[in-house]
């Protein structure tokens, strides 16, 4: 990582612990190792160390000198998995809300990644390197439901050419906030790195992507509306962003939401489930589609808003 500087004169950082700053304002980087900078001496204030417990004043400048953090090695873990489909090739697995795709600097156990290397053995594609074996595409930690898996580079490649070129299908079913009132609706917006919040993506036209997103409402609740939606790109938080953005944010979101939720304790994480996955099987050429049953926490909260 570079050099990075963080000036304490937004509301959301001055007054704010140290190490709560540089996690809202880095990605990817977990509080211990964060703790682990400070301590070592490569985040300052003002040019001098100081302690992870520092409250941030107005004006402080905050300078992150991290050395590159060298992958630690990623060990198989006894993780149970939810397995749709699985043949020598590939296989589908239904990843549970909470649970980290792979591997990221001070978070190197618990995640997919480490479930998969323990059932797979040496069997996973080594295109992504030693970090994400196998990894095709992600799903954020508090999004749940179906991801694909490689067991072999051919197969690996020939999934994400499908990724690339929009042919692999990808549908998702959430509970957004207020009552979307068209039955359904594409929203076509670029989605790039936030300029205040680097932990956060935007819809702007500075250093974006085009992002695409389908929508068709299943189900409205009053002020909530259950809805079903396909990603033809897929950008970072895409459909998070997306929906913030024409002003129907995910239940739950706590980044891009209104954390405003009624009977939240019912889940934590925004309510999105990855439910449907189709695609060429890279083998055969033949087309596969996979489907998962909503999950325990999306059919709570259902039954919460029909009572």
């Amino acid at each position: 990582m570079d050099k990075l500087l963080i000036e304490a004169t937004k509301s959301d950082i001055v007054h704010k612990r140290i190490d709560v700053a540089v996690c809202q304002n880095t990605e990817n980087l977990s509080r211990n190792f964060i703790h682990k900078l400070i301590k070592e001496g490569f985040i300052t204030v003002n040019g001098k160390n100081v302690d992870k417990n520092y409250v941030l004043k107005y004006a402080d400048i905050i300078k992150i000198f991290p050395q590159d953090p060298k992958p630690a090695a990623v060990l198989p873990e006894n993780i149970p998995l939810d397995i749709i489909y699985e043949d020598n090739d590939l296989l589908v697995v239904n990843k549970q809300k909470g649970m980290v795709a792979h591997p990221a600097p001070g978070n190197y156990t618990s995640t997919l990644v480490n479930a998969l290397m323990n059932h797979c053995g040496d069997s996973l594609s080594g295109i992504n390197g030693v970090i994400r074996p196998g990894i095709v595409h992600r799903i954020d930690k508090d999004t749940s439901g179906l991801l694909i898996v490689a067991k072999n580079d051919f197969s690996h490649s020939l999934l994400a050419m499908q990724i690339k070129e929009h042919s692999f299908k990808r549908e998702y079913e959430a509970i957004v906030h207020g009552n979307i009132l068209k039955d359904s609706g594409t929203i076509d917006a670029p989605i790039g790195r936030d300029p205040i919040s680097r932990k956060k993506m935007c819809v702007t036209n500075k250093c974006s992507k085009r992002a695409v997103t389908h929508y068709r409402v299943i189900k409205r609740y009053g002020n909530y509306t259950h809805v079903r939606l396909e990603l033809k790109t897929g950008r970072t938080h895409q459909i998070r962003v997306h929906m913030a953005y024409i002003g129907y944010p995910l239940v739950g979101d706590m980044v891009y939401g209104l954390n405003k939720n009624k009977n939240f304790d019912l889940f934590q994480g925004q309510c999105l489930h990855a439910r449907v996955i189709g695609f060429l099987h890279p083998k055969n050429n033949e087309y596969l589609e996979i489907t998962s049953d909503l999950p325990k926490y999306f059919k709570n909260y259902l039954k919460f808003l029909n009572d």
